[in-house]
């Protein structure tokens, strides 16, 4: 215990990640609750999903949440729930008229949502924020397969998200203070803006995963593409940087994981457990230790699926070696397409 005190204390020394990984837990555990109740859900034409797209707007809006006080933590968090909920909106109507022409098609519209977390960052932390949570919800309606019918789920998570989210984070308080920005330095791209061309490659990298699943199939072709949207950085070498330390993270996180799935299936209640201390891991690292957070972000994703019923190692094991496919084509179309340099180089 006195080890692992000394580790926290070296991580996270003024406590104040450890408050934002307790709030995230919270904000999810609260959203899935009220997405249970049976007043809530009823008369909904897809109750059955709104606690898990609840849950997944409030945890990633509260991830992406930045600010030093109550009050703009409280408006960019129901920014942030609007923006999932569009973004999963957006791609209902967006994905209509395509799913009737081949099964990977309907994914492109990720690509969308991939160029948002990459052009968006031009509008400062709310910026990225917004575009983040309009793929969450793109990347939320894809893996539930919702419909037209399913739009007023859709509004009624969103509601739920901003509740649950903000109520944790105006109860931290002046407890909980954001990390100091990143300085930002100076990039050339040629003939455009550095977002754009960030964006551009989330987005190219997206199409390219949608391409091959549509040629040979993959099992979870979304986490390829969400591999590839977030591991595009600021610079080339940024983006080289991200790249290996997300490939390093899973690569750790998901066999830990496949390890502890005999003890997560006899005892859901340890595993929930465990994914929610994982969860506070990859909050307190995020800032500066990407590989760990990406560690202990795959290892969550692979225990609640496990505890939620999904038990196929084949499944499970994609995680893997789908999120190196992902970072590798991100790092490829960060390299290919305008990509960002310090200047002079």
């Amino acid at each position: 215990m006195n080890a692992v005190a000394a580790w926290l204390d070296r991580v996270d020394p003024g406590t104040h990640r450890r408050i934002k990984g307790l709030r995230l837990v919270t904000a999810y555990g609260i959203a899935a609750m009220l997405g249970t109740m049976p007043d809530i859900a009823a008369g909904l034409p897809n109750g059955a999903a709104l606690p898990s797209l609840a849950s997944g707007f409030a945890l990633w809006g509260s991830v992406s949440e930045a600010r030093a006080t109550r009050a703009e933590s409280s408006r960019d968090l129901l920014l942030l729930a609007a923006a999932a909920a569009l973004g999963a909106a957006a791609f209902i109507l967006l994905a209509l008229s395509l799913r009737q022409l081949g099964h990977a098609l309907p994914e492109a519209v990720l690509a969308s949502g991939a160029f948002c977390v990459g052009y968006l960052r031009r509008f400062g932390v709310t910026g990225t924020g917004i575009g983040s949570q309009i793929y969450i919800g793109q990347l939320l309606a894809y893996s539930a397969g919702l419909g037209p019918s399913d739009l007023p789920t859709v509004a009624v998570a969103g509601v739920l998200a901003a509740i649950a989210s903000i109520v944790p984070r105006v109860l931290s308080g002046p407890a909980e203070q954001p990390p100091p920005a990143a300085p930002q330095l100076p990039v050339r791209t040629g003939w455009i803006g550095s977002e754009l061309a960030m964006g551009v490659q989330a987005a190219a990298a997206a199409l390219a995963i949608v391409a091959l699943n549509a040629t040979v199939g993959l099992i979870e072709s979304a986490w390829a593409i969400t591999a590839c949207t977030y591991v595009v950085a600021g610079s080339a070498a940024g983006t080289i940087d991200r790249v290996r330390r997300r490939i390093i993270g899973t690569l750790i996180g998901v066999p830990i994981a496949l390890a502890f799935l005999p003890l997560a299936g006899a005892v859901p209640l340890v595993a929930w457990t465990a994914a929610a201390l994982a969860m506070i891991v990859y909050a307190m690292a995020l800032p500066e230790r990407y590989d760990i957070a990406c560690g202990a972000y795959a290892f969550t994703l692979i225990v609640t699926l496990a505890a939620s019923g999904e038990h196929s190692v084949a499944v499970l094991a994609a995680r893997g070696w789908e999120t190196l496919l992902g970072g590798l084509v991100g790092l490829v179309a960060a390299t290919l397409l305008f990509p960002l340099r310090p200047p002079g180089r």
